[in-house]
C-alpha cells in the first residue's frame, strides 16, 4: 500500500472503529447522502414543533421503554401522501442510545422530517433519518425535495472513502464529500442530486430546471 493510500485509510479505519465502540452504548448510522435518505423513507415533510409529552411506547404494561410524541404543524408534504394526508405526531424513542431525536418545541423553528409509518398509522423519526432545521438545507436541497431526490431513487449512491474509487454500475453515482472535503455532508450532498437519465445510467446533476442536459460524470476521483 503506498503512502497516499495509507494515509487517506487512517482517518477511516480510526472512525470505523470508534463507531463500532459505541455501538453497544450509543446510536449508531450508516453514512448516507442526503436523497438515499429521503429515497428510503415513507414520509417527508416541512413542520413546526408544537409541543412534546413523553408517552408509553406500547400498550404492554411490561414495557417499560418511553417514546417522546411531538405534537407538529405540517407546513408541506413531499412524500407520504398515498398513506397519510395530513400529520398531527410523530414519535421518537426516549433514549438517545436508541436513535431518539431532540427538537426545539417552540413552534418556531422549521424542520425538514423524514421517517417511517407504523402498521397503526404513526410517524416514526429517529436520528438515522435525515432530519434537519429547515434552514439549513441549501436551496437545491429545497428545490430537490419537490421531484429530483425521487427520480434518482433508481440509482445508487456509493461513498467513496479512498481513491481508488471508480463506479462498479450504469446506475451509479460516487459521492466524494469525505474524500474531497473530510466530512459527509458537504458541497456534493448540499447542492447536487443522482438521476436516473433515459440510458438508465446515473449522474449527478446540480440545481436548475428537471435534468436534460447538465450532468457531471465522476469516475476516478
Amino acid at each position: 500500500m503506498n503512502a497516499v493510500a495509507s494515509t487517506l485509510l487512517f482517518p477511516v479505519l480510526l472512525l470505523l472503529t470508534h463507531r463500532m465502540e459505541e455501538l453497544v452504548e450509543a446510536c449508531s448510522c450508516a453514512p448516507a447522502h442526503p436523497q438515499q435518505l429521503i429515497c428510503d423513507s415513507a414520509l417527508v415533510i416541512r413542520a413546526k414543533i408544537s409541543s412534546e409529552k413523553v408517552v408509553p411506547a406500547s400498550d404492554d404494561p411490561l414495557d417499560t421503554h418511553k417514546m417522546i410524541r411531538y405534537e407538529i404543524k405540517q407546513i408541506k408534504m413531499f412524500k407520504g401522501f398515498e398513506k397519510l394526508k395530513d400529520v398531527q405526531y410523530v414519535y421518537t424513542p426516549f433514549d438517545s442510545s436508541l436513535c431518539g431525536v431532540k427538537l426545539e418545541a417552540n413552534n418556531k423553528k422549521q424542520y425538514l422530517l423524514t421517517g417511517q409509518i407504523s402498521s397503526d398509522g404513526k410517524v416514526l423519526i429517529h436520528l438515522c433519518n435525515y432530519i434537519e432545521p429547515w434552514d439549513d438545507l441549501s436551496l437545491s436541497q429545497k428545490k430537490s425535495l419537490n421531484q429530483r431526490y425521487q427520480m434518482g431513487c433508481g440509482c445508487k449512491i456509493t461513498t467513496c472513502y479512498m481513491v481508488p474509487c471508480s463506479i462498479t454500475m450504469p446506475n451509479e453515482c460516487l459521492w466524494t464529500d469525505w474524500l474531497i472535503e473530510r466530512k459527509l455532508y458537504g458541497h456534493q450532498a448540499k447542492h447536487y442530486a443522482c438521476i436516473k437519465r433515459s440510458d438508465g445510467t446515473c449522474s449527478w446533476y446540480r440545481g436548475g430546471p428537471p435534468p436534460e442536459k447538465e450532468f457531471i460524470d465522476i469516475s476516478e476521483p
